[in-house]
């Protein structure tokens, strides 16, 4: 994917004191890295739709992550050594849809080229692909084509599923366990993932901004488990009594649907299980990341799953 620069773009040597950009610095990884930067002694400036989440004493500098006012966003973005970027939506909703987002992302990498930006460190997904009839997964392979295509030093970090921190999907999972009597796996539940902690997922996101070369990486922890295997893993952390069901693949989205009427949010689209029921949470290879999820889920049983994360109220409303 690494693609020759144009003759025009001559990045500066790298500023190892100098400013850092970080996109949604007050959501889930883009916190985790904004917060490795600021233990790393760096100066951190976030560009974000909810500039009301943040403090003072966050240390970090806000701007609005304005798509609409290109000449704005590159202004917020002049002096900045490192770009980390960690936009992106989950699903479509309203106005907001995957053609928009890689709309936006695109707008972005040009702000950034013409601000002079050095690096970009993108969060990715695992196996997008062109072809893929996923928006969310055909819209991440056309974002990384557009940032390999930017001219601007970029690393791309694929990742699968997070956790950690204030995570949603195990943590949803473990709510579901504790509270009703049958907890539906689509299919045989034999399709692997590959979770990466979202503190390890920062640290690699870091290192990465401090280098030069190209490069895309998968970002994912030691284990991979089975979702069945995942799923007893968390029924057992936090001592449910529910009976793990298999059901037929059809039947996962019907009934997240239905629980989402009850919790008002959106748990789990017909197309988020199709991917990865087909494996593209999953991949082979060295991990990058030190944290094992069947450890970590051990260890957090007395907590997890006592609230529910509305994904709703975190990103729309």
């Amino acid at each position: 994917m690494t693609m020759a620069r144009p003759a025009t773009y001559s990045p500066q040597a790298r500023d190892d004191t100098g400013l850092d950009v970080v996109t949604g610095a007050f959501s889930y990884s883009g916190r985790a890295i904004a917060a490795e930067l600021l233990r790393k002694g760096r100066a951190v400036r976030t560009l974000t739709g909810h500039p009301d989440r943040g403090s003072v004493d966050d240390g970090i500098d806000v701007h609005p992550l304005n798509f609409d006012d290109p000449v704005a966003l590159a202004s917020s973005l002049e002096g900045v050594t490192t770009l980390y970027n960690t936009y992106w939506i989950r699903f479509a909703r309203g106005r907001r849809d995957h053609p928009s987002a890689v709309a936006n992302s695109r707008t972005l990498f040009h702000a950034a080229r013409r601000a002079g930006v050095q690096r970009i460190v993108h969060v990715s997904i695992t196996n997008p692909s062109i072809e893929a009839s996923d928006p969310y997964f055909h819209g991440k392979a056309l974002v990384e084509r557009a940032l390999a295509e930017s001219g601007v030093s970029y690393a791309v970090v694929r990742t699968a599923i997070l956790f950690g921190g204030d995570g949603v999907l195990l943590n949803n999972i473990a709510w579901l366990l504790r509270r009703f009597p049958v907890f539906a796996v689509g299919g045989d539940g034999d399709y692997r993932v590959r979770p990466i902690h979202v503190d390890d997922l920062a640290r690699l996101c870091v290192r990465l901004g401090a280098q030069h070369d190209d490069i895309v990486i998968n970002a994912v922890g030691p284990d991979r488990p089975t979702f069945l295997e995942l799923t007893h893993a968390i029924r057992a952390a936090v001592e449910s009594r529910s009976i793990v069901l298999r059901v037929p693949g059809l039947v996962v989205p019907a009934l997240s649907w239905m629980l989402g009427l009850i919790v008002h949010d959106v748990l789990l689209t017909r197309n988020e299980y199709n991917s990865m029921a087909s494996g593209r949470a999953d991949v082979a290879g060295d991990a990058t990341g030190e944290t094992s999820v069947l450890e970590w889920i051990r260890h957090h049983g007395d907590t997890l799953g006592r609230q529910y994360a509305n994904e709703l109220d975190r990103h729309f409303r």
